[in-house]
């Protein structure tokens, strides 16, 4: 084999690995500014109403798609568990926005990075998965840094510091019906029937907070459910190209993100408490991530740990 095809090959994978760390970096800028762009939002519209609006945009941008790889191809015998998702997620977007409306985005942001930790306790008492010490270590370890950030007793203590943790937990939930979905449907099947079952789930609540956007707030909603949708295939993409534990340390960047547009858009900085707990959030997300895919390496019938 010559060494100018190796040269060629390795410069090809060179290249797609840049290609999704760049995707990914672009997924974590989006939806850090989409969330700051829904704090701003929820100032005058009600979060009922712009998770209503973001579901309905999310299912337009997707039926072209759909259409094209053929709307017959869904199992109607899954409706239930579609459904239960849908449910589940519409509650997550509620807390998600509402914890946006109240908390400091860099630290909402922060303890939404608890999705991964409460995904150990999910996934045993949901997909029957087995769960090591260190695995264990890491989650207790990722929510002491949790209770650094939320400092249980003292004034800093807040509803949406706990509503970023409620929608944690639901989207991790959420995670783990995706999990039994995807063996039997397609991913695009998967986010647009989420998205299509949300819309009327969404809609009666919204209804009864409803109120009529300007055309400046109509353009902002109309963004957020743009961009978001965009950021959905973006993601998509950079996991298609890199394995999933390289991705896990690249969706951290949302911090930084989401300190600077906090700083300029809100005059806000995260003080010591969140950047400390931050670093006992990530370095155990990260850690549970890369066990996971060193288990699912080896042989199968071998213990996790």
């Amino acid at each position: 084999m010559s060494t100018g095809f190796l040269e060629r090959a390795a410069s090809r994978i060179a290249g797609r690995t840049w290609e999704g760390v760049l995707l990914m970096v672009f997924t974590c800028a989006c939806f850090a500014g989409m969330s700051a762009a829904i704090r701003h939002v929820s100032a005058e519209i009600p979060v009922f109403e712009i998770a209503f609006i973001r579901n309905a945009i999310g299912t337009l941008i997707l039926v072209p798609f759909m259409a094209r790889s053929g709307f017959g191809s869904f199992n109607l015998r899954r409706f239930r568990l579609f459904a239960v998702r849908a449910g589940i997620g519409v509650f997550a977007m509620w807390a998600w926005y509402s914890a946006l409306q109240m908390t400091p985005l860099a630290e909402a942001i922060t303890l939404n990075f608890t999705v991964s930790l409460w995904m150990i306790p999910v996934a045993i008492l949901m997909l029957g998965e087995r769960v090591g010490a260190r695995r264990w270590i890491a989650t207790v370890v990722g929510f002491a840094g949790v209770l650094i950030v939320l400092q249980p007793g003292a004034e800093t203590l807040s509803v949406g510091g706990l509503l970023a943790i409620f929608a944690a937990l639901l989207f991790a939930v959420s995670m783990a019906l995706v999990r039994m979905l995807a063996r039997t449907e397609s991913p695009l099947a998967i986010v647009f029937y989420m998205n299509l079952i949300m819309t009327p789930l969404s809609l009666g609540p919204a209804l009864w907070w409803w109120e009529t956007p300007t055309l400046e707030q109509l353009g902002w909603l109309l963004g957020i459910g743009c961009v978001l949708t965009l950021a959905h295939f973006s993601m998509a993409r950079a996991l298609s190209i890199m394995e999933a534990t390289a991705v896990v340390p690249l969706d951290f960047t949302r911090l930084p993100f989401a300190v600077m547009i906090g700083w300029f858009a809100f005059g806000e900085f995260p003080g010591v408490w969140t950047w400390v707990g931050a670093v006992f959030i990530v370095a155990s997300a990260v850690y549970i991530a890369h066990r996971e895919a060193y288990l699912t390496r080896r042989r199968p019938g071998r213990a996790g740990a």
